[in-house]
C-alpha cells in the first residue's frame, strides 16, 4: 500500500532515512517536522507549513507521512460536498476499511481526522489547505474549537495536525495574531527559495561564474532543477548560451511559460496583467514606487496597488535604501520572474515561433545588464548577511541593501550596491560598509576613488568613521586595488569568496 496513506498504527518510530534524495536539503524543515509529528506529550498539536509554489513543500509533507506512518491529503479547488467526499475515500484507504467515511460536514471530518491521534502521536497532514478554506470559510473556527475542545478533554489526543499551503496572503491572514488559529498553532514552517550556494549544489555546478549564472535565471527553486528543464544542467560556462536556449527560452519546455503562470497563479483575479506590467518596470531598473508609475504611465495610487499585491503574494520586497532611509526601493524575489521581464517577455512573439539562438543573441546585453548584474549584486548582499564573517564589517548582525544619495546634481551617481549597517532593531544602524558590485566590467582604482567620493558625501550628515570601502567584482580587480587591499584600504571579494569564503 502506499505508504502515504500507511497503516492506522503508526510506524515504531520516526525513520530519519525516510527524507528522499531528491528532497534536496530542507534538513532543518525535515527534523522540525519530524519532532513535531512524533513528540510524545499529551496534546493535540497544531503546526503549519507554507512556501511559494515549487519550493518542494508537497514533496515534504509527503515524506514525512511516509516516514511516520501518518495521513496526508492534498485539497484542490472544489465544492465542500465533493471535498468531503473525497476526504473520507481517502481516509477509508488509510484506515484500511472496506467503505469510505460518510461526512456531513467538517466537524465530523476533523474530530474523525484528530481521532487517529487517540492511540498515540500521529501526524494528520492536510496540504493546499487554501482551497479548502475557500469553499468553507468556516473551517478555520471548527479546526480551532476542536483543538481547543480536545485541550479541555482528559482523553490522551496527540494528534499532529498540519496545515499547509502555498498561497501566501491566506496562510498568513489564518496565522496572524488575531486568528484563532494563532492561538494554538506550535509549529510554523516558511519554506524559502534556496540561496545562491546551496542552489549552485543542488545544479551539481562548480564554477562559481556557471553557478552565478545559472541562478541568475531560475534562481533556488528546487523544482526547476528536474521536470521543469528535463534534467538539462549546462555542460560549462561555454554551454551557458545553449542551455538558455534549450531551456528556459524554448516553447517546448515547461520552464518557457513558468514565470507567467506563477505570476497568473499566486495573483489569481488580482490584476495579473498590471503585476506583469510592473515586474516589466523592475526588470528596467526602475526601483521606486515613482519610477514604476512613469514606467507604467500610470498615477502612483495604480502602481501601489499592483505593487501591494505582488508584496503579499511574496513576489517582491520592499526595502530602505540603504543611504536614503525615507526612499523605498523594490525588487523580484523571483530570478525566473526578472529573466521573463528583462528577457523574454519582450521578445514572446518570436520566440513562440523557434527562434531562440537569435534572439538570445539580441538579448544577452540586457541580460547582463538587466538580470545578471542586478542578481550579482543581490547575491553580494545576501553574502554579506548570510555567510561573511564578522570580522569582515566588524558586527555579528548586519544587513544589506542598495543606497543612493539622490538626484542633485552634486551627488549625481554616488550610488552604491552594497550598503552595509550593523542590525540594532531601530531603524539604521550604524554604518559599517559602503560597496559596489561588479558583474561584467573588471574593476580599477576608479571604483575605489568612487567609494571615497561616496563617504566624502555623507562625512557631514553622517559618521562614517566605521565605514569599510568595498569592492565587489565578477571579472576582476587591477593590480592597483590589490595594493591598496594589502594597505588595508578596501576589502575585495570575487565570485570564489562569494561561493566560498566569508
Amino acid at each position: 500500500m502506499n505508504a502515504v496513506h500507511g497503516q492506522h498504527a503508526p510506524a515504531a518510530g520516526p525513520d530519519p532515512s525516510g527524507k528522499p534524495d531528491r528532497l534536496f536539503d530542507r534538513d532543518d524543515e525535515w527534523a522540525a517536522l519530524l519532532a513535531f509529528s512524533t513528540d510524545p506529550h499529551a496534546r493535540t498539536g497544531l503546526g503549519t507549513v507554507m512556501g511559494r509554489p515549487r519550493q518542494g513543500k508537497t514533496l515534504l509533507l509527503e515524506s514525512v507521512a511516509r516516514a511516520t506512518g501518518g495521513f496526508y491529503f492534498c485539497g484542490q479547488e472544489a465544492t465542500e460536498a465533493e471535498t468531503l467526499r473525497r476526504l473520507g475515500e481517502e481516509y477509508g484507504r488509510y484506515r484500511q476499511v472496506s467503505e469510505p467515511s460518510h461526512w456531513h460536514d467538517w466537524t465530523e471530518a476533523v474530530d474523525a481526522l484528530l481521532a487517529l491521534g487517540d492511540s498515540g502521536p500521529l501526524p494528520v497532514i492536510i496540504d493546499s489547505f487554501p482551497d479548502l478554506v475557500a469553499a468553507s470559510p468556516a473551517l478555520t473556527s471548527v479546526i480551532h474549537g476542536a483543538v481547543r475542545r480536545l485541550a479541555r478533554s482528559p482523553q490522551d489526543n496527540r494528534a499532529r495536525l498540519v496545515l499547509a499551503g502555498d498561497t501566501a496572503p491566506v496562510m498568513n491572514r489564518l496565522l496572524a495574531p488575531s486568528s484563532p488559529l494563532a492561538t494554538v498553532a506550535v509549529l510554523r514552517l516558511d519554506l524559502q527559495p534556496l540561496d545562491f550556494r546551496k542552489a549552485a549544489r543542488l545544479w551539481g555546478i562548480d564554477d562559481a561564474e556557471l553557478a552565478a549564472l545559472v541562478y541568475a535565471v531560475v534562481g533556488g527553486t528546487p523544482a526547476y532543477r528536474h521536470d521543469y528543464v528535463g534534467g538539462d544542467v549546462p555542460a560549462d560556462r561555454a554551454d551557458f548560451d545553449a542551455w538558455v536556449c534549450r531551456t528556459v527560452l524554448n516553447p517546448c519546455m515547461p520552464l518557457f511559460r513558468e514565470a507567467r503562470h506563477l505570476v497568473d497563479e499566486e495573483t489569481g483575479h488580482l490584476s495579473p496583467g498590471a503585476c506583469h506590467s510592473v515586474l516589466s518596470a523592475l526588470g528596467a531598473g526602475c526601483t521606486t514606487q515613482g519610477e514604476i508609475a512613469v514606467f507604467l504611465g500610470q498615477q502612483l495610487s495604480d502602481a501601489s496597488r499592483a505593487l501591494g499585491v505582488l508584496r503579499e503574494h511574496g513576489l517582491i520586497r520592499s526595502e530602505q535604501d540603504g543611504l536614503r532611509p525615507s526612499v523605498t526601493r523594490h525588487r523580484s524575489t523571483d530570478q525566473l520572474l526578472t529573466f521573463e521581464h528583462a528577457v523574454a517577455r519582450p521578445r514572446r512573439t518570436v520566440l513562440e515561433r523557434g527562434s531562440a539562438e537569435r534572439v538570445w543573441q539580441e538579448a544577452r546585453a540586457d541580460f547582463n545588464s538587466r538580470v545578471a548584474g542586478p542578481q550579482f549584486a543581490q547575491t553580494c548582499r545576501d553574502w554579506v548577511v548570510r555567510f561573511a564573517s564578522p570580522d569582515s564589517f566588524g558586527a555579528d548582525r548586519v544587513t544589506a541593501s542598495y543606497g543612493s544619495l539622490g538626484d542633485p546634481p552634486s551627488t549625481a551617481g554616488l550610488d552604491a550596491e552594497v550598503v552595509v549597517r550593523q542590525q540594532d532593531g531601530h531603524g539604521t544602524g550604524a554604518l559599517l560598509s559602503v560597496g559596489l558590485a561588479r558583474w561584467h566590467t573588471g574593476m580599477d582604482i576608479h571604483h575605489l576613488q568612487r567609494l571615497r567620493g561616496i563617504l566624502d558625501a555623507l562625512a557631514p550628515e553622517e559618521d562614517v568613521s566605521r565605514a569599510r570601502l568595498a569592492l565587489y567584482g565578477a571579472s576582476g580587480f587591477s593590480p592597483e586595488l590589490h595594493a591598496a587591499q594589502a594597505r588595508g584600504e578596501v576589502m575585495l571579494v570575487d565570485l570564489e569568496r562569494l561561493y566560498h569564503g566569508s
